[in-house]
């Protein structure tokens, strides 16, 4: 392995780095109520198991947000669906943003 050291702007990241995702598979029940517990806390299910399992969470404040990965094919229909563009993306984004708010109200 190579012995070259590491920068200083990158100690802070060395023990991320040395991290190991684990995932679980399990009852599709308990998944549900960790992610419910999750969601009620205001946390990531990560951190919800972080909590279960006793171990320290990262305090800081996330920016909440939803993602969906949108194909050039999702914009075509969403262009026709909205009256737009596939290129307008931009558009289609606040179109999205509206129906979901509708959706939730």
């Amino acid at each position: 392995m190579n012995n070259r050291k590491v920068p200083e702007k990158w100690q802070s990241n060395l023990k991320a780095v040395k991290a190991v995702q684990v995932a679980f598979d399990m009852d599709e029940r308990v998944q549900k109520e960790i992610r419910k517990a999750a969601v009620e806390a205001n946390l990531s299910p990560s951190d919800q198991i972080r909590m279960i399992l006793g171990l320290p969470v990262n305090k800081k404040p996330k920016r909440p947000r939803l993602t969906v990965s949108l194909s050039p094919d999702d914009y075509l229909v969403l262009g026709e669906k909205y009256g737009l563009k596939p290129d307008q993306q931009l558009e289609i984004k606040r179109k999205l943003m509206d129906e979901l708010i509708e959706f939730v109200q």
